[in-house]
């Protein structure tokens, strides 16, 4: 969780992924794509050629972040290979 940054107005988690070639970006999409749809939740993704750019709102928009959107980061972590 260290790599993740944590931002207020509104409250969210940002980070940054950064990979050596465009196939290490490919994967971690495809992996990051399997995920937020079985888990139903879907952050704010962006990504270039060598990097993938996440921000991780709260499930409920009118709340601070929960134990549970940490969780969901977490678990994100987990999907680099």
């Amino acid at each position: 969780m260290e790599k993740w940054n944590r931002r207020k107005r509104p409250d969210r988690l940002e980070r940054r992924f950064e990979f050596d070639d465009y196939d290490g970006t490919r994967d971690f999409l495809d992996c990051l794509g399997e995920y937020c749809e079985e888990e139903k939740r879907f952050p704010d993704i962006s990504f270039g050629k060598k990097y993938v750019n996440i921000t991780l709102r709260p499930e409920d928009s009118d709340s601070e972040l929960t134990d549970s959107d940490l969780k969901f980061a977490s678990e994100i972590d987990g999907l680099i290979n």
